[in-house]
């Protein structure tokens, strides 16, 4: 088996927030935990007329014994890392209906400003005791709602500090910072 997560290192300084104002989101796009997003427009052709939320409602951090467990193998001279398991609702708002993968596009910042996507299992399944697996083919209509786990692997010795939803590279991404 092997596995892959898309990493990004610390972002370039952004600039002050451009949001509108009404939009329900704080001047600075920090959310609470279980608080849902504004509805966001698809970037998908085949749904581009289709908008959604997404509400991030837990985080946890895993242990190395829980990646050992999980049937995952990583690769040789990687560093050891640990896995986040962030629980969301996905709400289908209107629109062309959408898969579960064509909503899910959170990522998770550490404490040293290292954002990771959503794990990736390229050969195999991984096993996580309390995070189900998901089918992201799964495809909601308008005023449907699922709620998922999604794994992230982050470098051990790190935290998850915020779950964040990029808003494209002309608005500060939305975040929902963790706290434990």
């Amino acid at each position: 088996m092997a596995l892959t997560g898309c990493n990004n290192a610390s972002s370039a300084q952004r600039g002050a927030s451009q949001h509108p104002s009404g939009s329900g989101v704080p001047d600075d796009g920090i959310l609470r935990l279980g608080q849902a997003s504004p509805p966001q427009n698809s970037t998908m052709k085949a749904s581009a007329d289709a908008r959604f939320t997404v509400t991030p409602t837990k985080v946890r951090t895993g242990t190395r014994a829980e990646m050992q467990r999980s049937g995952l193998k990583e690769e040789d001279g990687s560093s050891p890392q640990v896995p986040v398991f962030v629980w969301s609702t996905l709400t289908h708002k209107s629109g062309t209906p959408m898969s579960l993968n064509d909503m899910n596009d959170l990522v998770v910042r550490t404490n040293q400003d290292q954002r990771t996507r959503p794990l990736i299992v390229v050969m195999g399944e991984a096993q996580w005791r309390d995070c189900p697996d998901t089918d992201y083919n799964k495809k909601l209509h308008a005023g449907q709602s699922e709620k998922i786990c999604t794994a992230y692997l982050i470098p051990e010795g790190q935290t998850a500090v915020a779950v964040e939803l990029s808003r494209g590279f002309y608005q500060m991404p939305l975040q929902w910072p963790v706290s434990f």
